[in-house]
């Protein structure tokens, strides 16, 4: 199953019952190398490349068909997936802004 890092409204229990149709279980971490920017109204990971840059927030282990609903959620405002190494050296997937 794959791993999700959130730093934003995924966060939010509210978010996850309307995407999800329940409450994702989720531990704190963090995504080294980047830092918080924004993206229009929205927060924004931005890879900054300094080691001791770290956005804190939460990875979620979720379904495929719960990452493909992510996939939709997050395209509405033009994000996409990237994979990333977080700070607790899981592999997961970080969604960043798309548009330049």
């Amino acid at each position: 199953m794959p791993f999700v890092f959130s730093y934003g409204s995924l966060q939010r229990p509210e978010v996850q019952r309307t995407a999800f149709g329940r409450e994702l279980a989720g531990q704190p971490d963090a995504l080294p190398n980047y830092e918080v920017g924004q993206a229009g109204p929205h927060a924004n990971a931005i890879f900054n490349g300094f080691g001791e840059s770290r956005v804190a927030g939460t990875v979620f282990e979720m379904s495929d068909d719960e990452l493909a609903a992510t996939d939709r959620y997050e395209a509405a405002d033009n994000y996409g997936r990237i994979g990333v190494v977080l700070a607790s050296g899981r592999q997961a997937w970080v969604y960043v802004s798309m548009t330049s």
